[in-house]
């Protein structure tokens, strides 16, 4: 190996390392995260939903770090209260999302025909309103509620999910491993399964893992206004909507959820943006 080329692996080596580590990193976050949302009650300081007049509107203090609410609840609380609605929700909406775009998607693309002429007109129509508008349309529909939201955030999220899967799987039905298993006697379902998912399944996830901060803000966007998580539901698009009036006065009541926003969805598109250099054969 020349000069050149010893020096061109051993700085791919290093940014190989680099990147494990800051998916290390990374993942230890999201798991943090996610394990304070699964045990939030169990973290929680304080009763998120106790209410204590005498302690309104206090300024963040030894008592309670983040200060109280209008009501006397302590902050802090009512932010780890709010994790298990704002990121379980969101991580299974994508969840949801990914996996039936995703199947819609590896069904057009290998059937073809009318089912995938019907399913992508249907996809085409969803893409054709501005993506929070129609969600706002459908929450609106439906009523109040972290369900209802998510579902309107389904509706509109899953084609791009659809037409990934679908163009990869027209890509791929022209392999000639397919050609191979189809004729070693492979079942349609086996090769969609067996052979076709495992190979697109990279950019999938990679969009799934970029899709959490998205989905995130817009859970939070729709309670924000009054069509997601209801009071005292603690939710922290809810709770930025609830202190909002008083910004400049009180700035702890909606700095302290916007807080948690912002550095839950950091987390996870930093994560996401790592889980894409890493997949990426070209690293």
């Amino acid at each position: 190996m020349s000069r050149v080329g010893a020096k061109r692996a051993r700085v791919q080596g290093m940014k190989k390392d680099y990147l494990k580590i800051r998916l290390f990193l990374f993942s230890a976050l999201a798991v943090l995260l996610i394990l304070g949302a699964l045990f939030s009650e169990q973290i929680c300081p304080c009763d998120p939903y106790g209410q204590d007049l005498a302690k309104a509107l206090q300024a963040p203090n030894p008592g309670h770090l983040m200060g109280t609410d209008a009501y006397g609840r302590d902050m802090l609380s009512r932010v780890i209260a709010g994790s298990k609605v704002s990121i379980l929700s969101t991580l299974s909406l994508v969840a949801f999302i990914a996996v039936f775009g995703t199947a819609a998607g590896v069904f057009c693309g290998y059937v073809e025909g009318l089912p995938d002429s019907v399913l992508m007109r249907i996809s085409d129509l969803c893409l054709a309103f501005p993506g929070l508008v129609f969600a706002l349309a459908v929450a609106a529909i439906l009523g109040g509620g972290v369900l209802n939201a998510a579902i309107a955030l389904a509706a509109i999220s899953w084609p791009k999910y659809a037409r990934l899967a679908r163009s990869r799987t027209l890509e791929m039905k022209g392999r000639s491993f397919i050609e191979a298993a189809f004729l070693s006697g492979d079942t349609d379902l086996q090769l969609m399964t067996r052979h076709i998912l495992p190979n697109i399944a990279g950019p999938i996830l990679v969009t799934a893992m970029l899709d959490i901060g998205t989905m995130m803000m817009e859970l939070a966007g729709l309670s924000f206004l009054g069509l997601g998580a209801q009071p005292p539901t603690a939710e922290w698009g809810s709770m930025m909507s609830s202190g909002r009036s008083m910004l400049q006065t009180y700035p702890w009541v909606v700095l302290s959820p916007g807080l948690a926003v912002f550095a839950t969805v950091a987390v996870f598109n930093l994560l996401g943006d790592t889980v894409r250099d890493y997949l990426d054969p070209g690293q």
